[in-house]
């Protein structure tokens, strides 16, 4: 195996087992609602299990500072070894776990310490990932190369949705109630030595060692990235928000929307889940593959032009409550997300000089991720139940959308005034 494609390998492996994990925690949320709490309230324990979800989100932006430092200062390669270990053991601990009714009260106590944990992990493998694919790339291929990353996201999403499935269908009902949905979470833990495994025969970034010859490397990636990249950070905070928010919206908030607002059964609600995921993994690389040939930036605008042109019929669509309208709705969404989610991890990585690349990237995701994203399925299903309608699911879209556009703008100023670290 060459050199780029263990590189292309180690980091779909990690970002995909990110995912994996994720679609796993949202997939078995009410039976770790069952095993983790007290029986009882069930709606209480569902809420609470989700609450811990929702945790994981605000560490993540410590996890990109601490694996910033790291990546910044001692070489992405270290950074991202240590990030995949720290996601493998918490993900199969999760697996392992005693329930509430052997350790009683400390079974949610440490279900919350794991998932702080993997949102450690997550706030340092995520960006930094992204920043040692798109450095390894050459200049003519970096927008295909970095959205790979979205692509090991998505395969990430349906394998462990997929594997959840399988298993759910074939094992008796009590045996997988007891013990099989603990079966994909402890498989984390081996895909996660596997990645560990490529990731130790990686060489270090061409660029990192170009920097560290130069001298170029930061002592305080930290202070460097908020004190003379602030504006960077904010900039990539807002581009990556047309992807946070419409894709929270479209694999958290959406599956639960159709099955408690528009009366869809499980089963469709999934299959349309699945379609929509299967929709972004084929429209993602087309996108990136395009960016490379021609004006990305005015590419995204006009992509953030279709968010703004389709985010009401979106909804409408959704409320004539069939499987024919919701399909169209979802393929034709799930398209212009995946068109563009692709080439934007490739340009936020521009952003950002060598010396505090790590850093920045990993900040302006995680800070979206953990501010907009993370909060996405709450603050739209609240402004559901107060206003009584659908709407307002495609008005924070749009507003997504124009903070991007805005923000995608003034990036492509900066690219003509030659203010990119990447060209």
């Amino acid at each position: 195996m060459s050199q780029m494609n263990r590189v292309i390998a180690s980091t779909m492996v990690g970002n995909g087992l990110e995912w994996y994990d994720y679609a796993l925690y949202g997939t078995f949320t009410a039976l770790i609602s069952k095993h983790f709490f007290p029986p009882g309230d069930d709606a209480v324990a569902l809420i609470a299990t989700f609450g811990i979800f929702a945790i994981g989100f605000l560490m993540r932006p410590l996890g990109a500072m601490f694996f910033g430092r790291i990546g910044d200062k001692f070489g992405r390669k270290n950074a991202l070894a240590l990030s995949i270990l720290l996601m493998a053991f918490p993900t199969a601990c999760i697996g392992l776990l005693p329930t509430y009714h052997s350790i009683g009260i400390w079974a949610p106590i440490m279900l919350t310490l794991i998932r702080l944990v993997q949102g450690i992990a997550v706030g340092g493998e995520f960006g930094g990932s992204i920043v040692y694919l798109v450095e390894h790339a050459t200049p003519n291929n970096r927008n295909f190369i970095g959205s790979l990353s979205m692509l090991s996201m998505l395969i990430g999403l349906l394998s462990g949705a997929m594997i959840a499935t399988v298993l759910a269908e074939f094992m008796p009902a009590d045996a997988f109630d007891s013990y099989g949905w603990r079966i994909p979470f402890i498989l984390g833990f081996f895909i996660g030595i596997v990645g560990l495994y490529i990731r130790s025969k990686l060489d270090e970034s061409p660029a990192f060692l170009e920097a560290q010859d130069a001298g170029h490397i930061s002592e305080s990636p930290i202070k460097d990235a908020l004190q003379h990249n602030y504006k960077e950070i904010l900039l990539g905070i807002g581009a990556y928000l047309a992807v946070t928010i419409p894709f929270y919206i479209q694999t958290v908030f959406m599956p639960s929307f159709m099955v408690k607002f528009l009366n869809f059964s499980t089963a469709d609600a999934l299959l349309l889940f699945t379609i929509s995921l299967i929709t972004m993994m084929v429209v993602a690389p087309v996108s990136a593959i395009f960016a490379d040939k021609k004006d990305r930036e005015l590419l995204l605008k006009l992509i953030l032009l279709a968010y703004g042109i389709f985010a009401i019929p979106y909804v409408m669509l959704l409320d004539y409550k069939t499987f024919t309208f919701a399909l169209c709705s979802q393929i034709a969404f799930s398209a212009i997300l995946g068109a563009y989610i692709a080439p934007i991890p490739t340009m936020v990585v521009e952003l950002f000089p060598t010396r505090t690349r790590y850093t920045g990237m990993s900040l302006a995701c995680n800070l979206a991720a953990a501010i907009f994203g993370g909060t996405a399925p709450i603050l739209v299903t609240k402004m559901l139940t107060m206003t009584g309608s659908h709407l307002p699911i495609a008005y924070y879209i749009i507003f997504a959308a124009i903070v991007s556009f805005v923000c995608i703008s003034l990036i492509k100023i900066r690219r003509q005034r030659g203010q990119m670290y990447l060209v």
